[in-house]
């Protein structure tokens, strides 16, 4: 019965939105859907006896070629299927204007791969039509079951509160708990060389790195004789290069989404705590003696990268040092500070390997059979694990795996010296996946700069973090989603704009009554009741 129901659901969006694509169309001159015909294909078996085209949209770095196809991991899937893809691909910096316009002309493809969605967005473009929901595909999606079995906690996380699921996931597990990849973003990494060549020990505290910090701007630890060295430098408010992972020292500590959970289950926004606003003074403090890097509240990426790689930094924040500084001694990672109070504490962040959507299926889609058995290879498991890193035997250009042929496994090699981020925009492809732990010496290895930052993380950080939970993925209803949007807007730019200003050019202990009054303003109280509540229902 309930099967049944959610075919006519899906039926009846179809038919939305194929009445929302004929309205788009007239007002754009007659133009069709970008989608393809119908194909009339019942009981889909690869590879196809005829070639077929889904035509999709999606994004891809700078980095990747223009053309997905160029890449050989879609070369090999579609040799498997029988599927070709006529994709429309947009660099990550304008594909959401171009989804989004897509959206509005009705010019929409079959599926739209590396989405982006955020919740909102997905229940919203489920409610005008313009996606369907992708539960009864599941029974075409042999794959995707299997990882569902071994984890069920997915399809939880996947299903929106009306029962429907709207997209398909990824799904990257590498290690759990405390232990997780994902439990900590911004690492602080330390100058060994600076600290060696100038006889100091590794600060313990936050008044000991003050001192060490004075050291690096006055004592020419890089000995060229000129005051260039930068002793602190970071990217304000950018979550792996923010420098929130030192906050803990005074209490609750920070993370990129201002959002903790107590031991005791409740749900904390960290910038109304009493222990952010001395953090900020702290911080204030390094500013004032010249100890903070000037650009760091307006340099973007690649400037925060080029003055890392000529290793100007004293002590820097970022997810990995081999993206920076590169995998060599002269940087460690800094062990979390103990503050004034006593304060040793690190908190977690609320990230996850899961992203709700990254691909659904639009309501211009003809060929939903066709559609899912093609998703359904994402999911296979060595299939998976090169969408998510790149892949092998790629004659043109370096490879992060080789294949075992004897046990089948992908086994990452050495990076020699190149970047793992640039190596993987160049050849993976992303979209949806599941990687599970269990794959880890069966299906792949682990690549050696995540099982270095696990060790390096477990080793260093997890005995310091206090909190047992994170903020889970819940996905709120669209009556929440809508109130927490309108509220985070206001209030996160003010959080954020207060946490500069105040670092630049202090003033937070005289303002700081008058700045929690301002969040009370902007809605704390009911964003605190939304999120108690959303916490409250995951733990049932």
């Amino acid at each position: 019965m309930m099967k049944k129901r959610m075919l006519t659901t899906a039926s009846a969006l179809l038919l939305s939105g194929s009445l929302l694509l004929t309205g788009c169309t007239s007002k754009s001159g007659g133009s069709e859907s970008f989608s393809s015909k119908d194909y009339g294909l019942k009981e889909v078996t690869f590879p196809l006896k005829e070639e077929k085209t889904l035509k999709i949209m999606t994004s891809s770095s700078p980095l990747a070629p223009e053309n997905p196809n160029d890449k050989l991991i879609f070369q090999r899937l579609e040799d498997q299927t029988g599927v070709k893809i006529d994709w429309r691909n947009y660099t990550t910096d304008i594909f959401n204007e171009k989804r989004n316009l897509a959206i509005a002309s009705g010019e929409l493809p079959d599926a739209i791969f590396n989405a982006g969605f955020s919740d909102y967005e997905l229940l919203k473009h489920a409610k005008d039509g313009v996606i369907v929901p992708v539960e009864d595909l599941i029974q075409y999606m042999p794959n995707l079951q299997a990882v569902l079995e071994k984890a069920p906690q997915y399809k939880a996380m996947m299903t929106a509160p009306d029962g429907h699921i709207y997209a398909f996931p990824w799904i990257e597990e590498l290690g759990e708990g405390k232990e997780s990849i994902h439990s900590l973003d911004a690492f602080p990494w330390i100058n060994m060389e600076w600290l060696n060549k100038l006889g100091l020990e590794v600060p313990k505290t936050t008044e000991e790195l003050k001192q060490v910090l004075l050291a690096f701007k006055t004592q020419d630890p890089n000995g060229n004789g000129e005051a260039d060295e930068i002793p602190m430098s970071f990217i304000i408010n950018d979550g792996g290069q923010d420098p929130h992972s030192l906050f803990g020292a005074f209490g609750l500590g920070d993370n990129w989404d201002f959002t903790v959970v107590t031991n005791d289950g409740e749900v904390k926004l960290t910038a109304a705590d009493e222990s952010y606003k001395k953090a900020i003074s702290w911080f204030n403090d390094l500013y004032n003696e010249g100890l903070i890097d000037i650009e760091a509240f307006e340099h973007d990426w690649n400037t925060y990268l080029a003055k890392g790689r000529d290793k100007k930094y004293g002590l820097y924040f970022t997810w990995d040092k081999g993206n920076i500084t590169g995998m060599g001694d002269d940087y460690d990672l800094l062990a979390p500070l103990k503050g004034p109070e006593g304060h040793q504490n690190v908190a977690r962040t609320n990230g996850m390997g899961f992203d709700r959507s990254r691909l659904v299926v639009t309501s211009a889609n003809k060929n939903l059979e066709l559609t899912a058995k093609w998703i359904d290879q994402l999911y296979d498991p060595s299939q998976s694990v090169q969408n998510n890193w790149g892949t092998y035997g790629d004659e043109k250009q370096q490879n992060i795996f080789g294949m075992d042929e004897a046990t089948k496994m992908l086994k990452h090699l050495p990076l020699e010296g190149t970047a793992p981020v640039e190596l993987r925009e160049k050849t993976s492809v992303g979209g949806p996946l599941a990687i599970l732990d269990s794959y880890y010496d069966t299906v792949t290895t682990k690549p050696d700069d995540a099982a270095w930052r696990l060790n390096l993380m477990k080793e260093v950080m997890v005995p310091y973090m206090e909190a047992d939970n994170i903020y889970p993925r819940v996905f709120f209803s669209l009556e929440d989603l809508d109130r927490l949007s309108v509220i985070e807007t206001d209030l996160f730019a003010y959080i954020k704009r207060k946490r500069a200003e105040w670092i630049a050019n202090g003033g937070v202990e005289k303002e700081w009554n008058e700045y929690l009054a301002e969040l009370d303003r902007l809605g704390l109280q009911e964003w605190l009741d939304i999120k108690q509540k959303g916490y409250d229902r995951n733990q049932e």
